[in-house]
């Protein structure tokens, strides 16, 4: 048996899965619940899939099903879906807490006491806020409602099992991913040290002794001429204004009249609306994939060709091998890959852990970190906790404002 064994969460379609096996590490089982992605792992692997919803599933059996025992689980792996605890909560209370994915992560971290874990989300997880909590995490009343509560929630739960947290929203195409996709990435460690947070390995200007950024050109530029039956064709009023648009061009690129045509009502809404009309480039990193490539606001045009991008195209930009099979339809299959985490990233993150592991870091690598991991400011567990408790002060601030001109109006209607 290998001493570096993984349980997998969430797993998808496995796109960050063969990331950390890439590294190195064992995946010994996985859990998920959507029947084409399940199949997907099926038709791939022999690691044993568990197909139901994560609620229903005792640790034991993930234990028993995995071959493994407690202890012989060095990693952890997944990447919960970040319900909106603030909006569905506001319907379902505490039901909806204890209920939320991400509670049954903390379980599962709980029960199993793995060595490692990395926790993968969308960069929303930032600003996500507690609604109603139960009895047990009384605690967290004084954060509920304030934006990023539900990040401070995270970490001191994990804080409180032993945990050392580390985390940064990163950049996928700052480590060779052929595409401009953010995403949290939290690590935690049992060893009562913290794990750096890996070095970017490329950028934008190769700076600082980086590559380049990998572009979809250098990943897809024979993926010429698709086969009709291997992409969605795009909408009648999309192809009619794309011809007009060139390689990396959007709808800003349309003759004024054109344009306002093209857009209808959304020709005056505010910001860049880069997603409309547009055409990547083979000299760049695609933008985010998203779980269509014809969507009106996100588009995701070809390049030089009238079609948004193939199956094909989307599985080499998230890295997936020429021959994994997807299960579905098309519009299953692009879910699939969409929702996937990039093959890179996964990669990334468990070899870092390696490295932590086999004593290879000093823990200190991130201190001088030159390329920036994400576009955004504060998303590192060095800033990020600092930013909360100023708007933690501001919220407060804020709420003793209210109250105070409640009771006013409340004294004078008296």
């Amino acid at each position: 048996m290998s001493k570096y064994n993984a349980i997998s969460l969430f797993s998808g379609a496995m796109g960050l899965d063969l990331g950390v096996e890439k590294a190195g590490i064992d995946i010994r089982l996985c859990i998920e619940m959507n029947k084409n992605a399940v199949n997907t792992i099926r038709r791939n692997t022999n690691i044993p899939v568990i197909d139901r919803d994560i609620n229903s599933i005792p640790t034991q059996e993930m234990l028993d099903t995995a071959g493994l025992k407690a202890d012989d689980v060095f990693l952890v792996v997944g990447g919960p879906p970040c319900q909106a605890f603030s909006t569905a909560g506001a319907r379902r209370g505490l039901d909806d807490f204890r209920g939320n994915v991400i509670i049954q992560y903390l379980r599962v971290i709980t029960d199993i006491k793995p060595k490692y874990f990395i926790l993968e989300n969308v960069r929303g997880l930032l600003s996500a806020k507690l609604n109603k909590v139960p009895n047990e995490y009384c605690e967290y009343e004084n954060i509920k409602d304030i934006k990023g509560s539900v990040m401070c929630f995270l970490t001191q739960e994990f804080r409180k099992m032993g945990y050392t947290i580390s985390y940064a929203l990163f950049n996928a195409a700052n480590y060779g991913v052929p595409q401009i996709r953010e995403r949290m990435i939290i690590f935690g460690s049992s060893t009562g040290n913290r794990i750096p947070l890996p070095q970017p390995t490329h950028s934008q200007n190769a700076i600082n002794g980086t590559a380049r950024w990998v572009t979809f050109g250098d990943v897809a530029s024979d993926l010429v001429n698709a086969d009709e039956g291997d992409f969605i064709p795009l909408r009648n009023k999309t192809e009619k204004y794309m011809q007009y648009i060139g390689e990396g061009q959007y709808w800003t690129s349309l003759p004024n009249d054109i344009a306002k045509e093209a857009m209808g009502g959304a020709y005056d809404l505010p910001g860049g609306r880069t997603g409309f009309y547009r055409r990547l480039s083979f000299k760049r990193p695609s933008p985010t994939l998203v779980t269509s490539p014809t969507m009106p606001a996100t588009l995701l045009c070809h390049p030089t060709e009238l079609r948004p991008l193939s199956i094909k195209e989307y599985a080499r930009i998230q890295q997936f091998p020429d021959n994994w099979e997807f299960d579905g339809d098309l519009n299953d299959i692009y879910k699939q890959i969409g929702n996937a985490v990039p093959v890179g990233l996964g990669y990334m993150a468990a070899s870092q852990i390696l490295k932590f592991e086999q004593g290879e870091l000093n823990g200190n690598e991130d201190n001088h970190n030159i390329v920036p991991y994400s576009r955004y400011k504060g998303t590192t567990d060095k800033e990020f906790p600092h930013i909360f408790e100023l708007t933690q002060k501001e919220y407060n601030r804020k709420k003793r404002a209210e109250e105070s001109k409640e009771l006013k109006l409340a004294f004078c209607i008296d």
